[in-house]
């Protein structure tokens, strides 16, 4: 069954080639297609181009095949291309003549793309909960070990006495960073196609505010060329967004992979959280950080697929962007993974006190001992020259006594500054309204 279909069947090899991933990668839009197809019923049957006893047949077989998804029961079998010809036979099959008339003034082009940009409106949606809710993790570890210090690297070096406190809400602000890039994507996202037909629109008077307001769009995307040219944006606009917090992930990990180490020892993991050696007993791998590092740097290139994959293409459909799903669903599903492993991990690690206490760590003090004499007059750049003389001829002393007091530094974190933000992303983002909030 093709929604295409002619009378002539398409040589086997051809037609396993061109249907591709699409039967499996499909499942995760058949909500989306059938959400976006009520609509249409309902917009066909107001300007009179089905009956109200045709509209409510579809709108209850279009139920049906939603319960099933709800209950994992619905599946697109080897006979379909994708899940729109599925859906377009199983309401042909029950109800006739009203199921053929489902795709009146709407093209595949159109039904793809719609039920493509609510899955990735969806998407940004409970992803952006989910970075929130570990943004919320490290402002508590940030709180619980506001007066653990550690030291502070430049080039792989002990540098200045920093904190856990400073470290964890470093990344807390960083992933609210990361949201602005998901808030972009779903803006592109949340914009509907659904009457743009196959570019160029319908001499039927389709009503495609009342399909916007019926699918919860926040706006027409109103050019019918325009409209098919989301196809590839919005998927450019969510890659960056992913990529953008696969860095900062990845950052994460690379740090505690090098802070769990025997030469740092500044984390220490539960050992059901680490894996062992074949060969030496000792050992206990964060393998768990490792594998998020690498995972988040495979994400990082998925703009450049996105790109390769859209690159020096006119307007219009193009057959290339069926790729985008198989490059895009799975890097999707593997993003939320790794926060849900995230944020099932980081709560879980015990920080070392006294660390920075070690006598190695005396030097990272220098600015501290510059600073002193400084307050007793002394010119920077010759208290400078003092301290590194001391260091050089064994005479240095470090002053470990020192505080802060500026916003965002060791002693004046400005935990409730960060917190604030996170409320007000929650509070004034259309992203986060709660209804993605468990």
């Amino acid at each position: 069954m093709k929604i295409w279909e002619k009378g002539f069947s398409v040589n086997d090899t051809i037609e396993k080639f061109t249907v591709g991933q699409d039967r499996a990668l499909d499942m995760h839009l058949a909500p989306f297609d059938m959400r976006a197809s009520k609509a249409q019923a309902n917009m066909l049957a107001k300007v009179g181009l089905i009956s109200e006893t045709e509209r409510q047949q579809l709108i209850a077989g279009l139920d049906e095949l939603l319960a099933q998804v709800e209950a994992g029961t619905f599946r697109i079998e080897d006979d379909f291309e994708d899940v729109h010809s599925k859906i377009e036979y199983y309401l042909t099959d029950k109800f006739g003549d009203a199921g053929k008339k489902i795709h009146t003034a709407r093209s595949r082009n159109d039904q793809v793309l719609t039920a493509i940009q609510l899955f990735l409106k969806d998407y940004t949606e409970r992803i952006s909960v989910k970075i929130l809710a570990l943004a919320d993790v490290l402002l508590q570890k940030a709180e619980a070990h506001k007066n653990d210090l550690l030291p502070g690297y430049t080039h792989f070096q002990a540098a200045m006495p920093s904190s856990f406190g400073l470290w964890f809400s470093a990344y807390a602000e960083h992933l609210l960073l990361d949201l602005a890039l998901f808030e972009a994507a779903h803006r592109v996202a949340d914009q509907n196609p659904l009457g743009s037909g196959a570019g160029f629109g319908s001499s039927f008077p389709i009503d495609r505010e009342m399909t916007t307001r019926e699918m919860g769009f926040g706006s027409v995307a109103v050019s019918s060329v325009g409209a098919q040219m989301l196809r590839g944006k919005t998927e450019k606009t969510l890659a960056f967004a992913i990529a953008g917090a696969a860095g900062t992930l990845g950052k994460l990990a690379y740090d505690l992979v090098l802070y769990n180490s025997q030469d740092l020892g500044f984390v220490n993991l539960p050992k059901e959280f680490t894996t062992g050696s074949s060969i030496m007993p000792h050992k206990k791998n964060p393998d768990v950080f490792e594998l998020v590092r690498v995972h988040a740097n495979r994400l990082q290139a998925l703009p450049n697929d996105i790109i390769l994959a859209t690159s020096n293409l006119p307007s219009g459909y193009h057959r290339d962007f069926q790729l985008l799903k198989e490059l895009l669903f799975g890097p999707m599903l593997a993003f939320g993974d790794l926060l849900d492993i995230l944020l099932f991990a980081l709560p879980e690690i015990k920080i070392k006190e006294g660390v920075i206490e070690q006598a190695k760590y005396d030097p990272i003090f220098s600015v501290e001992n510059i600073n002193q004499l400084i307050i007793a007059g002394v010119p920077f750049r010759d208290a400078y020259q003092q301290v590194g003389r001391a260091v050089e001829d064994g005479s240095y002393v470090p002053h470990r006594e020192f505080q802060t007091t500026h916003l965002g530094s060791i002693h004046n974190l400005g935990l409730a500054e960060i917190a604030a933000k996170v409320r007000r992303w929650r509070e004034g983002s259309e992203l986060f309204l709660g209804k993605h909030e468990e």
